[in-house]
């Protein structure tokens, strides 16, 4: 059927993608746990964050370790928001932990929380203007590769520290935990229903379209040649300050829907979700599921997070050397992770039938073909 490696067929990758999201539809038809439908929620989270560095790293070659910056800034946008929500503007304007830190009115950043839906549009705004901002400075100064990475480790650092050290307004290290699930319009998502597994589903798979054609449009080509050889691409006249802060940008706003997601779905989040360690998590979901494909990172990150969920508790703090050495024997060995090894399978499930056929002798030269 297919003259070459299949994995590069479109038409096959789209039917691959429709068969994946089609699969992960039904599982709330095959379990109705709440827990479950819960913690598959979270799942499908890491999941676009998995993508959003698939996109950032994969095929715009920037190697970002400060995506926790959006993520998180996004977060306690939505937590905020939903924190509002149960406040009273006349009897109760201020949040408890305000008030156990002798917080005596509401702070000016968080007058705009009692309108949800500029809530929520300030918790993606935020995250994606500073990437716009930050991308600006660093690549028009061009900055990129290891010295990138370093630059948003070090500014993801920074963040950490103002919301770890703004206790009164961010209730330091114990974070914020909204008493209500978020409502919209009069409708409650309720965080162990089947509906926040498929409202995150449905974005995962949106967002994943969104990237998908990007990646194929002249625009999506355009910044694979920028991470090839980006001088050459600047000699051809391109603005590749331009495109590389517009990939930086873009994947923040998928970090940043997916740190609203998390909120919604766990009704918590601390400087925990800034953390280092969360962020080259990250980094590490799509480097063993496959940088450079969609579907790839986003299976990475539930192989990972799975794993922890079910072998964390019993390893302990081995499952941290299991999963480090795991990754070590990818970037040794799966340059391209465990996507790039099915390349290579449907690669020589392909060529071996092609070189039996040249191998194999032809017809003899005036010997009489039979009818």
């Amino acid at each position: 059927m297919f003259k070459s490696n299949p994995y590069h067929n479109k038409t096959a990758q789209w039917v691959v993608y429709v068969l994946f999201f089609g699969a992960l539809a039904f599982v709330p038809v095959l379990s109705d746990d709440a827990f479950m439908m819960n913690q598959f929620a979270t799942y499908g989270v890491f999941g676009m964050l998995a993508l959003s560095i698939s996109l950032c790293w994969g095929f715009g070659g920037i190697l970002n370790l400060g995506q926790g910056i959006a993520f998180g800034l996004g977060a306690y946008g939505m937590a905020m928001t939903m924190q509002m929500q149960s406040q009273d503007p006349e009897t109760s304007p201020m949040p408890p932990f305000m008030l156990n830190n002798s917080v005596e009115q509401l702070p000016l950043m968080w007058e705009p929380f009692w309108h949800t839906g500029w809530g929520i549009f300030i918790a993606l705004a935020v995250p994606t203007l500073f990437c716009v901002i930050f991308g600006t400075i660093m690549f028009r100064a061009r900055v990129s590769g290891p010295f990138f990475a370093i630059m948003s480790l070090a500014m993801l650092s920074a963040w950490y520290t103002i919301i770890l050290d703004s206790q009164p307004f961010t209730n330091g290290v114990n974070g914020i935990s909204p008493p209500a699930p978020l409502s919209i319009g009069g409708f409650e998502i309720d965080p162990y229903s089947g509906f926040i597994y498929w409202m995150v589903l449905f974005l995962l798979a949106a967002m994943t379209l969104i990237i998908k054609l990007i990646t194929t449009s002249k625009f999506g080509l355009i910044v694979q040649a920028v991470r090839a050889d980006s001088e050459r691409v600047r000699f051809l006249g391109y603005s590749v300050s331009y495109y590389e802060t517009v990939i930086y940008a873009v994947s923040g706003f998928i970090a940043a829907i997916a740190g609203c997601c998390w909120v919604v779905a766990v009704q918590y989040v601390s400087p925990a979700q800034l953390d280092v360690s969360f962020s080259i998590s990250m980094v590490i979901w799509a480097g063993i599921g496959g940088r450079m494909s969609l579907l790839g990172s986003i299976i990475g990150a539930f192989m990972i997070q799975g794993g922890q969920s079910y072998l964390g508790d019993e390893f302990l703090a081995t499952w941290l050397l299991i999963l480090g050495g795991f990754f070590i024997f990818v970037v040794r060995f799966l340059p391209k992770g465990l996507a790039g090894l099915l390349e290579s399978g449907l690669g020589l499930l392909v060529a071996k039938p092609a070189a039996e056929r040249e191998s194999a002798p032809g017809p003899v030269a005036g010997a009489k073909v039979q009818g």
